[in-house]
């Protein structure tokens, strides 16, 4: 999951940050898009360079440049907490990922200043009417690329009260987490396999088109095929397909191709390791040839699962219906 934090100065967002990498998350801020940029130009990072900075990055290469800066940064597999969104662009950016939760993160005016008077840093406001004042400026920005925090501060999917403890607002995170733990996004079997298929296809050596299958029983792989050129053979971008390698239009001297398809090549893998696939699935990019059409049928294979359409497989279709093939698309981007 992606845990984006917003809130303002001194609200606690880098507590539950800290409380969150303690857990195993990964740890970035859309404002570390802005210190490198201080950084690279030789200038001292401070508070009012932050929001200046940052209004100018906004302003030069769109309102969500910090936010797809970050979301570049980011890998599927892992937890992650971002603070400092502070414009509603940036929070739009990452609603593209379905994993991704904001938290707004609260405290009154007094509660807040008194807590930067306690971390004591030198460019923090001393008074709490210049705290004020400056919290007025990054609130809502007359400049559309300027920080919009109260925007943001609407946008978000929990509200977090933090006037008490740090333990108390520990419990508040763990409360929220358990419930998101709940609503974790797991692939279906469908998008499962059919990704794996996708993966597969970056081996084909075939410069005319990619093309993978993978064959599972019982929920498992039991084998994997690409299109290329046979073993042993120059792969077909090294030059061992005179067909390909002269980028023939699209369904002509198929006769001529010397590339095995990846439907084939799943089930004599299988065939060459002595691994059954009767009463498999076969999970394809493409939708099978007629050739391939033929080798699932007598292979056994009891259903077949493909991307995307193939042009030329109408008497393929109706070949698996009458053996008694199930044949269904799933498409997965």
């Amino acid at each position: 999951m992606i845990i984006g934090l917003t809130g303002k100065n001194g609200a606690g967002k880098g507590v539950i940050a800290d409380f969150l990498r303690a857990k195993g998350f990964y740890y970035y801020s859309l404002s570390d898009v802005i210190r490198e940029e201080i950084q690279a130009r030789g200038l001292a990072v401070e508070r009012e360079k932050l929001v200046e900075v940052g209004t100018e990055l906004r302003g030069r290469y769109g309102n969500g440049y910090l936010a797809e800066s970050i979301l570049q940064r980011i890998q599927p597999d892992k937890n992650y907490v971002v603070d400092s969104f502070r414009h509603p662009d940036e929070v739009a950016v990452f609603r593209s990922r379905p994993d991704f939760h904001l938290f707004t993160v609260e405290a009154e005016p007094q509660v807040r200043f008194e807590r930067l008077k306690s971390r004591a840093r030198e460019n923090d406001p001393k008074t709490f009417e210049t705290f004020l004042e400056l919290e007025k400026r990054e609130e809502a920005s007359p400049r559309s690329e300027g920080q919009q925090l109260r925007a943001c501060e609407q946008l978000a999917d929990f509200r977090l009260v933090n006037n008490g403890t740090i333990e108390e607002l520990h419990c508040r995170v763990t409360e929220v987490l358990q419930l998101l733990i709940g609503r974790l996004n797991r692939p279906s079997w469908d998008d499962y396999f059919m990704r794996i298929a996708k993966v597969a296809a970056l081996r084909s050596n075939c410069v005319k088109r990619k093309v993978a299958a993978v064959i599972v029983r019982d929920r498992r792989v039991v084998s994997t095929g690409y299109n290329g050129t046979p073993r042993g053979t120059r792969n077909c971008y090294e030059g061992g397909c005179p067909r390909c390698n002269s980028l023939a239009d699209s369904g002509s001297r198929l006769e001529e191709c010397l590339c095995s398809h990846g439907e084939e090549n799943a089930i004599t893998q299988a065939a060459y390791h002595g691994v059954s696939v009767k009463d498999g699935t076969l999970y394809t990019t493409f939708a099978p040839c007629l050739m391939c059409t033929k080798m699932i049928i007598n292979a056994g294979i009891r259903e077949v699962v493909y991307n995307l359409d193939y042009p030329l497989n109408d008497t393929s279709f109706k070949l698996l219906q009458e053996a008694g093939v199930v044949c269904r698309q799933h498409k997965v981007e």
